[in-house]
């Protein structure tokens, strides 16, 4: 598993731990989830007003969000990737998708929750990774099935409430 980050914010500094925490979400989901581990996911760290204009644009919700997913290919009615929409790195890896996360309203929903930031970070990497492989919380079916799986994933790499 490869993950590439870029920050493009200046307010939380993006030490070792950080990523590590990060890296270490997505590979817990991709386990829990039992997908393959042979992938590429790129993390922008980013800020409030960047991730507005993203959501913005992307979506057409102008307010700034926790975390964007961009998801790199589509799944058939079984759950399956549709190889014809995958893309591959170099060394073989798929591209799994791209995930943005605003450290800045990652802080704030921290204290507003009363846990840590490193707590934050986590869920949000646990729900976008969980974007990336298919799953949504549009209907409340999904959403219970949703935000089982990431009750489950973040609890068994220690990130609970």
């Amino acid at each position: 598993m490869k993950v590439c980050f870029l920050n493009q914010q200046n307010k939380f500094k993006v030490t070792n731990e950080i990523k590590a925490l990060i890296k270490k979400c997505t590979l817990a989901a991709l386990k829990y989830m039992e997908f393959r581990t042979d992938v590429e996911i790129s993390v922008v760290l980013t800020d409030n007003d960047e991730i507005r204009t993203l959501n913005n644009m992307h979506r057409s919700i102008d307010r700034a969000t926790d975390v964007l997913s961009f998801p790199m290919f589509e799944y058939d009615e079984n759950g399956e990737i549709i190889e014809d929409y995958a893309e591959f790195n170099e060394m073989g890896d798929i591209l799994l998708g791209d995930i943005v996360i605003s450290l800045e309203r990652a802080d704030e929903q921290a204290k507003e929750y009363g846990h840590s930031f490193e707590r934050e970070v986590g869920f949000l990497t646990v729900h976008s990774m969980l974007h990336l492989l298919g799953y949504d919380h549009m209907t409340p079916e999904d959403e219970e099935e949703m935000f089982g799986y990431q009750t489950e994933i973040l609890n068994e790499i220690g990130l609970v409430r």
